[in-house]
């Protein structure tokens, strides 16, 4: 006899006793309101109409519909795109810092990537950028939510990140008795192209480097650069003659400006970008992910969890100067996406970054175009972002007004991922 097994989507289903929805079926999906992320107009009253997963029409409540369409009414709320979020560590957990994760077997970072793919998707996140895994993880799980296994947002897949030996991106936190090093460390152009084929092959869609310390790494520091320009431009135009983007983790001035020298097309953090850098982000169009929120975590449950005062001090002495970098660069006209950074933060709570975001210059409308429209240009992504005919039916609802209130994206009561309801809470409010 075979068993059928009882699924995360099951699971998840059962959990908001929804019907189960086809992701070809028609749908006809009405609200009290709709933000127009590319324009930033509110659109009263109204109706999409999905078919396959994506949308077909847009138009007003009492446009002509498909008569045996299913409705998803929305009433009271305004819909919105659904999130991306550029810069996530599914197959990690921040309760464990610092040595306390070796208490545990290589594959148990593997199974916490799926319950936090599906609180991610839970919080609105339709899409998000894993930007470094261990053991291909995040490969393998964007395969089991793609084949409809496993419940999640899209992932876009970097695989392993990569460095210098010794920096950021190689292991650092055991003696040489032990070997560890990260099979991808690139001490030479010719090893960075290695490096990036070798991902590719194995199923990286974007590339990640560490062009400078960091933050959770031993024996580095956050100001430190690590990878040459030489070695990130062989980066750049490898990836780009593939059609892949690149994402560099760089915290320092130096680091920072020689990356967007190289060509990189997203620098993470950016916690110590001066003026030169604003201003060649700004000339070479460069997209700046900075992760503005997470700090509030690591400062208050970071020593509980294990992780080391070397760490929580470096810590502690990027966080404001990172905070007011954001405020310049934004200021300055330098192009920003979403990126959290969740995984040295709880997964699926993404969306507490918006409000620091705006307390830190940002307009609520600049905030959420961050996670939508220009992240969806940083994906190079046509498909999803914005609400319009032909992209995906990635999309959620919130009460209230998101452009008067931000922190209504902190408790996402409903959320479509493909035409399909994955989440729809408002029974429980």
């Amino acid at each position: 006899m075979r068993h059928v097994p009882f699924t995360a989507l099951s699971l998840m289903l059962a959990s908001f006793a929804l019907p189960a929805a086809a992701a070809d079926a028609t749908l006809v999906i009405t609200a009290e309101r709709m933000l127009d992320v590319r324009s930033g107009r509110m659109v009263d009253r109204p109706q999409l109409v999905v078919r396959d997963g994506r949308i077909v029409t847009l138009g007003r409540v009492g446009d002509a519909a498909p008569a045996d369409a299913r409705r998803i009414e929305l009433p009271g709320m305004t819909l919105l795109p659904g999130l991306i979020d550029m810069h996530v560590h599914l197959d990690s957990d921040p309760s464990y810092g610092g040595y306390t994760g070796l208490q545990f077997s290589d594959r148990f970072w593997s199974m916490l990537a799926v319950p936090n793919a599906q609180k991610t998707l839970m919080a609105g996140f339709t899409t998000v950028r894993n930007v470094g895994a261990d053991a291909w993880n995040d490969v393998g799980l964007r395969q089991a939510i793609d084949e409809g296994k496993v419940v999640g947002p899209r992932v876009v897949t970097a695989g392993h990140s990569f460095g210098a030996t010794g920096g950021h991106c190689d292991s650092t936190y055991f003696p040489p008795s032990m070997d560890e090093k990260s099979p991808f460390n690139a001490d030479s152009p010719e090893q960075a192209r290695r490096s990036v084929r070798t991902l590719r092959k194995y199923g990286a869609q974007v590339i990640k480097i560490c062009a400078t310390g960091g933050v959770f790494s031993r024996n580095t520091e956050p100001g430190q650069q690590q990878m040459s320009l030489a070695e990130m431009k062989a980066v750049a135009d490898d990836a780009h003659m593939m059609g892949m983007t690149v994402a560099a983790h760089a915290h320092g001035a130096a680091g920072i400006k020689d990356a967007i020298r190289a060509g990189i097309d997203t620098i993470e953090h950016a916690s110590l970008i001066d003026e030169e850098g604003i201003r060649l982000a700004k000339q070479q169009g460069t997209w700046l992910s900075m992760d503005i929120y997470n700090t509030e975590y690591t400062q208050a449950e970071g020593k509980k969890n294990g992780v080391l005062e070397d760490n929580l001090r470096k810590d502690r002495e990027i966080a404001e100067v990172q905070r007011q970098g954001f405020k310049r660069a934004h200021a300055a006209g330098a192009k920003m996406v979403y990126g959290t950074d969740a995984g040295v933060y709880p997964h699926g709570q993404n969306g507490r970054q918006f409000a620091v975001m705006v307390r830190y210059g940002m307009t609520p409308l600049q905030a959420i175009q961050s996670a939508t429209l220009n992240a969806a240009q940083a994906l190079a992504r046509e498909d999803v972002g914005t609400i319009e005919a032909g992209r995906l039916a990635d999309l959620m609802a919130v009460p209230g007004d998101p452009t008067q209130d931000v922190r209504v994206l902190e408790d996402v009561p409903v959320v479509i991922k493909g035409g399909v309801v994955v989440k729809d809470a408002r029974a429980t409010r």
